[in-house]
C-alpha cells in the first residue's frame, strides 16, 4: 500500500498529460499539513484517529517522503545495520515549535522548508520530472521516426534556480541520512512526525515484547529503521515507531507482536496481577494497513526556437514587477502566503508554463506567475483543481474569466510601433477580454503610429498581451500584479 501511495503521488507531479489528477487528486489532500491548511478537519481527525489506533502508519504508508526514505535505505545492501538510539527530544520539539511560529507569523518560506510533503513535491518537480520528460521526448523521437504520434515532445526548463538547489540539497541530505541511518529525518527533523509521535504513544495497537520468548538476539534493534527498539530493556519508543513491521519479520522467536496491551484484573487465589496481550496475527498486518489507507482515501474523494526556420527568436526576459502575480483562485497575496506549502504541484501541472517558484525571501518557493513562456488561458483552471491546501481555491472556467489578478501596463520605449515605425497591434488582437484598443500616438497626426490603450477596469491580467508581444527581450506591455484579486 505504501508503494501504491508513493507511485500515485509521484505520478501527479510527473504527469505531463494533465489527466492523472482526475483519478488521484485525493492523494495530496490526505497529506497531514495540506489537510490542516485546507481546514479539512475531517481528514485531520481521520489521520489522528488512525494514529491513535494503529500508531504512525501515516509516516510509513501515506507520506511520500517517508516511503522515499525507505526506498533509499534499501539501496544499502548491508543488513542488520541499525541500532537503538535515544530520541533527541529537544531538537524534535524545537523543529515543531519553529514550524508553528512560522505558520502563525506567516513566514511561508520557512514553513515550506519543514513541510515533509512539500519537500517531496520539490524533489519530484525539479529533479524527477525533468528526467521523466527527457524519457518521454526520447520515446517521442522514436515514435516520430515510425510515423506514430503516441508520444509528443515536451519542453524541460529550469523553473527556478533557488528552488532547484533547495530540492537537490534536501534530496542529498535526506538520502544520506536514510541510506546510513534509516528514519533519522522523520524522527529528528520532521514536525509532522513529532506531532503524530505524541499521539502514537497512546495508540491502541503497538509493537510489544513477550519477554518470556525473547533471547536478546538484538535482531529487532538491528532492523529497526526508526532506531526505537531497545532489546536490552525490552522497550519500544512508540513516539518514533512507524509501525513498519520489520522487527516482526526478523524476530525468529516470536517475541514481538503487533498487539493491544491490556491489564487483566487480578483473579482470586493469585497474588500478582497478570498481564495479558490481546495480540493481532502478524499475517493481518497488510490487511490493517490497507484498511487504514482505504478509509483515508474514501474520506477525501529541442533546440533553438525559430520562426519559420528563418531566424532565431531571442528569449524574453521577465520584467521587474512591483507586485508579484498570484494565480486566479488564490484570492490575494496574503492568502497565498499563509496557506501555500510550496509543494510545487501547481507548478508541475501548469500546462501553459506560467507558474514558477518565487525567489522572494518571505514567499520563497511559493508559486507566482510570469509570461515569458506562455500566458494564463481563460479556459484553464488546472492549478485550482490540484491545490490540496486551498491556497488556490477551485474556480470554474466562467468564474476565472472575470477574476482580475493584475492589469497590463504599456512601455513606450519598448514598443515596435514606436521604435521601428511598424504596424503591430498584436496585444489588442489576442486580448481575450477586449481590454486593449489601438489608438493613435498623436491624435492630431494622421501618420502617427497606433499604440495600445489599456482599459484597466476590464483587464484581467492573463498575460496574453505580454507573452505575444514581439518586442525582445523586454515586452512593450507587461502585467502588474494586484495584492487582492477582484471580479470585473
Amino acid at each position: 500500500m505504501a508503494v501504491v501511495m508513493f507511485i500515485g503521488v509521484t505520478g501527479l507531479f510527473l504527469d505531463i498529460s494533465g489527466t492523472l489528477h482526475h483519478w488521484l487528486s485525493w492523494m495530496p489532500k490526505v497529506q497531514f499539513l495540506p489537510a490542516l491548511l485546507a481546514l479539512n478537519f475531517i481528514i485531520v481527525g481521520a489521520l489522528l484517529l488512525l494514529t491513535l489506533i494503529f500508531g504512525r502508519i501515516y509516516c510509513s504508508v501515506i507520506c511520500p517522503l517517508g516511503v522515499m526514505q525507505d526506498l533509499l535505505a534499501r539501496l544499502n545492501r548491508k543488513r542488520n545495520k541499525y541500532s537503538y538510539s535515544k530520541a533527541v527530544s529537544w531538537l524534535r520539539y524545537t523543529m515543531l515549535g519553529v514550524m508553528v511560529v512560522a505558520f502563525v507569523a506567516g513566514i511561508g518560506s520557512l514553513f515550506a522548508l519543514l513541510a515533509p510533503y512539500s519537500s517531496f513535491g520539490r524533489i519530484a518537480t525539479h529533479l524527477l520530472q525533468p528526467l521523466w520528460i527527457f524519457g518521454n521526448n526520447a520515446l517521442a523521437s522514436v515514435a516520430e521516426s515510425a510515423d506514430s504520434y503516441a508520444f509528443y515532445h515536451v519542453d524541460a526548463w529550469m523553473r527556478g534556480l533557488p528552488t532547484f538547489v533547495i530540492a537537490l540539497v534536501t534530496f542529498v541530505v535526506i538520502g544520506i541520512l536514510a541510506w546510513k541511518h534509516g528514519r533519522t529525518y522523520c524522527n529528528t527533523i520532521c514536525p509532522v512526525g513529532t506531532l503524530l509521535g505524541f499521539f502514537a504513544r497512546f495508540s491502541w495497537f503497538k509493537v510489544v515484547f513477550d519477554e518470556g520468548k525473547c533471547r536478546d538476539c538484538s535482531m529487532c534493534s538491528k532492523n529497526c529503521k526508526a532506531a526505537c527498539i531497545d532489546y536490552k530493556s525490552h522497550t519500544v519508543d512508540y513516539s518514533r515507531c512507524v509501525a513498519c513491521g520489520n522487527c516482526l519479520e526478523k524476530c525468529k522467536f516470536g517475541a514481538l507482536k503487533y498487539a493491544h496491551k491490556a491489564v487483566k484484573k487480578q483473579e482470586v487465589g493469585k497474588s500478582e496481577t497478570e498481564e495479558t496481550v490481546t495480540s493481532v496475527d502478524t499475517g493481518k498486518r497488510s490487511f490493517l494497513l490497507a484498511t487504514a489507507l482505504a478509509t483515508t482515501a474514501a474520506i477525501a474523494q529541442e533546440g533553438k526556437k525559430v520562426d519559420g526556420k528563418l531566424a532565431d527568436i531571442e528569449d524574453k526576459v521577465a520584467p521587474k514587477r512591483q507586485t508579484p502575480i498570484t494565480p486566479p483562485g488564490s484570492r490575494s497575496a496574503s492568502n497565498m502566503a499563509k496557506r501555500c506549502t510550496a509543494c510545487q504541484l501547481c507548478v508541475s501541472e501548469c500546462p501553459n508554463q506560467v507558474l514558477r517558484p518565487s525567489v522572494g525571501l518571505m514567499t520563497l518557493m511559493q508559486p507566482e506567475m510570469s509570461y515569458e513562456r506562455g500566458y494564463c488561458r481563460p479556459e484553464c483552471n488546472r492549478c485550482s483543481e490540484v491545490c490540496p491546501t486551498g491556497a488556490i481555491q477551485h474556480i470554474g472556467e466562467d468564474e476565472k474569466s472575470s477574476i482580475q489578478i493584475g492589469h497590463a501596463v504599456w512601455v513606450k520605449k519598448n514598443c515596435v510601433a514606436v521604435t521601428d515605425k511598424v504596424e503591430c497591434g498584436n496585444c489588442a488582437r489576442h486580448c481575450p477580454v477586449g481590454a486593449i484598443e489601438m489608438v493613435p500616438l498623436d491624435e492630431n497626426d494622421e501618420d502617427t503610429p497606433f499604440i495600445p490603450s489599456v482599459n484597466v477596469e476590464r483587464c484581467i491580467g492573463c498575460g496574453a498581451c505580454e507573452n505575444l508581444c514581439p518586442a525582445r527581450p523586454l515586452s512593450a506591455i507587461y502585467v502588474e500584479g494586484h495584492e487582492v484579486h477582484r471580479e470585473v
